[in-house]
């Protein structure tokens, strides 16, 4: 399993950091986890096009997670190389019924026509996608918002929290992890409801069991602290701060 990060910012203009976007990669299988602004760029640069992906989960819709989505449907319009192969989209209960409000403004521009486009709406549901087994639990932020475990066959698993705050289904799905891709938005002084700090992000790890825990979706203040020393307080484990385009493989 290989984990590109595309962008561990958040919606505020930064230059080092670009809006939430992972892609997992799994045999043969690529996997979009959001899809903030700048993401079909960043997966250019990893050599993963708009007819590539094979499923987009999305953890909530707010713009920040999922502002590229739009712009993907137009680029497989594309005349002169169209998408063709069929695509999974997954998202929280109420999903349906956004990309059918996108319809509403855009009309045609953001219907698929050259390939079939299937729209899943989860809560504590389980999925079989390829190789990949998806099980999604909700989690404390948006309405909507679900977190996601991706384990393939051979046993590598990755859980990714999107937007949380703490709560035990964010321990129940990360049980275990190989990788745990999970939300720090706010160094410890600033908490904000729905969201992580370090040392909250560390707990989860700790007490789910993980064996590395990959901390993202960093506001501006994160970057003037030390939010690794902050998590290794709680996390016995290794403990990765992600940058855009940073790859790790397991």
């Amino acid at each position: 399993m290989k984990l590109t990060i595309l962008g561990s910012g958040t919606g505020v203009p930064s230059l080092r950091r670009g809006s939430p976007g992972a892609l997992v990669q799994t045999d043969g299988t690529s996997i979009l986890l959001d899809s903030g602004s700048g993401t079909l760029r960043r997966m250019l640069e990893v050599g993963v096009t708009y007819k590539d992906l094979d499923v987009i989960l999305y953890s909530h819709i707010h713009p920040d997670h999922i502002s590229e989505l739009v712009p993907f449907l137009f680029a497989c319009k594309y005349h002169e190389d169209p998408r063709q192969k069929d695509l999974l989209v997954v998202g929280g209960k109420g999903f349906g019924e956004y990309l059918s409000n996108l319809r509403g403004v855009y009309g045609a521009w953001v219907v698929p026509d050259t390939f079939v486009m299937e729209v899943k709406e989860v809560r504590a549901d389980a999925l079989e996608v390829e190789t990949v087994r998806i099980r999604t639990l909700p989690v404390k932020h948006a309405a909507e918002s679900v977190g996601y475990r991706l384990e393939t066959q051979s046993g590598q698993t990755l859980v990714y929290s999107g937007d949380t705050d703490y709560c035990r289904n964010i321990v129940a799905l990360a049980k275990g992890a190989d990788v745990l891709l999970l939300e720090a938005s706010f160094p410890e002084t600033l908490k904000t409801n729905g969201h992580l700090t370090p040392s909250l992000a560390g707990r989860i790890a700790e007490e789910a069991g993980c064996k590395k825990l990959m901390l993202t979706h960093f506001y501006p203040p994160c970057d003037q602290t030390d939010i690794r020393r902050s998590c290794q307080k709680f996390f016995s484990g290794e403990v990765i701060v992600a940058e855009d385009m940073m790859v790790i493989e397991f």
